[in-house]
């Protein structure tokens, strides 16, 4: 196994054991997305002064920069509440529609359009989200607040993409990930505050669960992201990614003991296939997936 793929591989596990972390429930969901990024902050900021690797790059490119770092901050935090009052499969199978919500952000504002297989994608991975939450859901309109932020989250994560993309042209990663990271933390530290969340008083086991996400989750998880990213295609790594939702679902029921039932995991297999598809690079139809799927 190269470099690279071994980077992808640990990072993958690194993001999915996030959501079992989170679903503990040891800190309220804002805290802990405020002590993730402000740890991984704390301990990357002098290392890129330290060693030089920080440049500052034109202050258009570094407002977008501490822009995506707000979004990126919105995206944890929604997801954080969405695990702890839901499930953190059907949290993360959601928040991991943000694909979908890229290519209709790249349709509506990018000149580069999504494929005819963006479209088709997108209405299976609808399908998937449908069949997991439930049919009756749709029916009766009855969105309760944990599916809603899960959606959410996604959008977030979604916009995060599209801004980081059009930064990490203009500046290098580790530069980014510090100035992301400082605004995400800035960010997250005031939105606490103003809601009077608990910024101490944590149990011992609670603040060695927050370390573990400022440190592995985090800082460790997106080192090796971004260093997989630079030497692999970027295609590839985002449909490896959605890997983690089916292993965070594994790490739930192994120590969560969360039920995991066959419509949710016909459900979240749908909503892959479909994400899978948008990144397939060769036009395809319909008639050709369910002819596959019938081979299977």
């Amino acid at each position: 196994m190269t470099k690279p793929r071994l980077a992808l591989l640990i990072g993958i596990i690194c993001i999915s054991v996030f959501p079992v972390l989170v679903k503990l429930n040891l800190t309220p969901g804002l805290i802990s997305a405020f002590y993730r990024m402000a740890i991984a902050a704390v301990l990357l900021l002098p290392f890129v002064l330290l060693t030089g690797r920080f440049l500052m790059p034109p202050t258009p490119v570094l407002l977008l920069a501490l822009l995506s770092g707000v979004f990126f901050a919105s995206d944890v935090a929604v997801w954080n509440i969405a695990i702890q009052q839901s499930t953190a499969t059907q949290a993360t199978l959601l928040t991991n529609l943000a694909p979908v919500w890229v290519g209709v952000g790249s349709f509506l504002f990018l000149e580069s359009k999504p494929s005819r297989n963006f479209w088709i994608g997108t209405v299976i991975a609808l399908l998937g989200m449908v069949v997991l939450v439930g049919f009756e859901f749709f029916l009766e309109l009855r969105f309760d607040m944990a599916f809603m932020l899960g959606v959410l989250s996604g959008v977030f994560y979604a916009v995060y993409i599209l801004l980081s993309k059009h930064v990490l042209e203009r500046m290098p990663v580790l530069s980014f990930m510090t100035v992301n990271l400082l605004s995400s933390t800035l960010f997250l530290g005031v939105v606490s505050y103003l809601l009077d969340e608990p910024f101490s008083g944590f149990s011992d086991m609670g603040w060695l669960v927050l370390l573990v996400q400022g440190v592995v989750c985090q800082l460790v998880a997106w080192l090796l992201l971004s260093y997989a990213t630079q030497h692999m295609r970027a295609t590839r790594v985002s449909l490896s990614l959605l890997s983690q939702a089916l292993l965070a679902s594994f790490l739930a029921w192994l120590f969560l003991d969360e039920q995991i039932t066959l419509r949710m995991i016909v459900g979240g297999a749908i909503l892959l296939l479909g994400i899978g598809v948008t990144f397939y690079a060769k036009d395809i139809s319909l008639k050709q997936i369910l002819g596959r799927s019938k081979q299977v």
